[in-house]
């Protein structure tokens, strides 16, 4: 994931400056976002497909090295380092979006399904409004925490139906939808830091802080894997290495790259509800190519989840949260 952009403007990917677009650019944009919400749904997928053959930490580091392969040109075209003061920020970005949320997010993955981990991250925009009413200090109407509730309730439904199926073998568990659950707190917490830089009138773009965080985030994770497990396996199948390629120039650099394209000519309150591909997209995947199942009672929960991400991102706030909303 995964999660810039986790998480903003649309949640957790990073705000850009709304350039003007007719009819057909802004439907060029839409299909943009769309692309790009149902690229990093395919996360999950690879990575089950990859880890058959690896463990977390390495698939990661293929993933990654990928990922920064196919930003490279995009690298090379940014002149401006960052300011000494905000190189703090940077690294608690960095570490906070690829270190901390994927291990944490992958090993929940590697410990539950595909389908059951992309429904969970799918409360990530209600997580992310919690977090901007606690810290940044916006309100929510009526409207907003009702679908935070009704979120709530749609994740709590999932954790149980894992919680009874964890006897099965390579069936969801509670550990694992936990786990999956628990990063999204560290992509909450890298969305946050990356607005206070953005916002901070140093003129960094999203591309920018994309490149910047992913490159310094990538370089973190390879020192902490290549310490704790050592080298990745160089003889895996052709499938697993085209499973990790497509985690890396799929639902890393052409995700990025697409939202960042897309955002900058659509509304962000507009595009949050993009975001939304991901869960449908991922659960899709599991349940058709990898034979996994979701139970009555999870299908209810992935419903209440992405039903109220959906009217979340599509309603038009009231008048008071608009005014306290993050620029």
């Amino acid at each position: 994931m995964t999660v810039a952009a986790r998480k903003e403007d649309a949640p957790a990917r990073p705000v850009h400056h709304v350039e003007a677009a007719g009819g057909s650019g802004r439907g060029m944009a839409y299909l943009a976002l769309a692309a790009a919400g149902c690229s990093w749904g395919t996360g999950f997928y690879f990575a089950k497909v990859a880890l058959t053959e690896m463990g977390v930490g390495h698939m990661l580091v293929y993933r990654f090295a990928f990922g920064c392969l196919g930003l490279l040109p995009v690298a090379l075209r940014i002149r401006a380092l960052p300011r000494a003061s905000d190189v703090p920020f940077f690294f608690v970005a960095a570490a906070l979006y690829i270190p901390i949320q994927f291990l944490v997010q992958f090993e929940g993955l590697a410990r539950t399904t595909a389908s059951h981990a992309s429904l969970m991250v799918g409360t990530l925009p209600l997580t992310l409004a919690i977090a901007a009413v606690i810290f940044t200090k916006e309100r929510l109407d009526r409207v907003g925490w009702s679908m935070i509730v009704v979120s709530t309730i749609g994740a709590i439904l999932i954790v149980l139906t894992a919680h009874q199926a964890s006897g099965a073998v390579g069936g969801p568990s509670l550990i694992g939808d936990l786990l999956v659950l628990g990063s999204l707190f560290a992509g909450v917490a890298w969305v946050l830091v990356t607005q206070r830089v953005m916002h901070a009138g140093h003129g960094y773009s999203a591309v920018a802080m994309t490149v910047y965080v992913v490159f310094l985030g990538s370089a973190m994770l390879f020192l902490w894997v290549f310490v704790a497990d050592g080298p990745p396996p160089v003889h895996l199948s052709t499938h697993v290495w085209l499973a990790l390629a497509a985690q890396g120039f799929l639902a890393t650099t052409a995700a990025t790259l697409l939202w960042n394209w897309g955002l900058r000519r659509v509304p962000a309150a507009r595009a949050g509800i993009f975001v939304n591909f991901e869960p449908v997209v991922g659960s899709i995947l599991g349940v058709t190519l990898l034979g996994e199942s979701l139970g009555p009672v999870a299908i209810l929960g992935g419903l209440l989840i992405v039903g109220a991400a959906t009217i979340f991102s599509l309603r038009k706030p009231a008048a008071h949260e608009a005014r306290s909303r993050v620029a």
